[in-house]
């Protein structure tokens, strides 16, 4: 809690109460199976917490998945449905078909994690593109710098996964060509992305997850 008053126990309780949020949303989704519990967690903690947000649309890349899994997930907060789940690309210097390794550095060609607020499209070099603002500093926050945007790629396309994993992008989360437009039609203008991956060192750092 915010107030000078309140004690461990008080703001446990908020804590509790949250979670239990969260797990009647996961529920009410019919989530289970198919999004993992914690990365839904932390995302809707993070959604809630981010103010700027121009509308009730939740993006959620789960990199604790192989990249030849279902791992993009677009959520309608307001309806409480799941709109799309995708494969999607991760960085090439992230990992073969898990990503494991990650950075915030020009020319590290890997998967930054993190919150991030979508902003304007364009059409660019990997054709329809999505700017991401990362929000959190030392973690994500050169991601428009580096030209980490959402865009389609046929080197994301499920059929690739049949070698054993998908393409791989330089950083970008690229999704297979035919969803890429109604996917960023759907997430762009201000809705929040969040990059999961089960990662001690960004919990640790995340100013946006530790806010009280």
């Amino acid at each position: 809690g915010k107030s000078s008053d309140s004690t461990p126990d008080s703001a446990e309780r908020a804590a509790a109460s949250d979670v239990e949020a969260y797990a009647s949303l996961y529920r009410s989704m019919q989530l289970e199976g198919v999004v993992n519990w914690k990365a839904f967690r932390q995302a809707v903690a993070g959604y809630n917490r981010i103010k700027e947000k121009n509308k009730p649309i939740l993006t959620l890349i789960d990199f604790s998945k192989p990249s030849t899994e279902k791992r993009f997930f677009v959520f309608d907060m307001e309806k409480k449905k799941l709109l799309y789940s995708s494969v999607v690309a991760h960085g090439r210097n992230s990992g073969e078909n898990y990503a494991t390794s990650f950075s915030n550095q020009y020319g590290s060609y890997k998967s930054s994690l993190g919150f991030y607020l979508t902003e304007n499209t364009y059409q660019g070099g990997n054709g329809y593109s999505l700017i991401l603002n990362g929000l959190e500093k030392g973690i994500n926050d050169k991601a428009k710098a580096r030209s980490i945007v959402v865009h389609g790629a046929p080197y994301a396309n499920p059929s690739v996964a049949a070698s054993g994993r998908l393409g791989r992008s330089l950083g970008c989360p690229a999704l297979p060509t035919k969803l890429a437009r109604p996917i960023i039609n759907t997430i762009k203008d201000g809705s929040v992305m969040f990059i999961y991956a089960n990662n001690p060192h960004y919990l640790a750092q995340s100013n946006i997850l530790h806010k009280n």
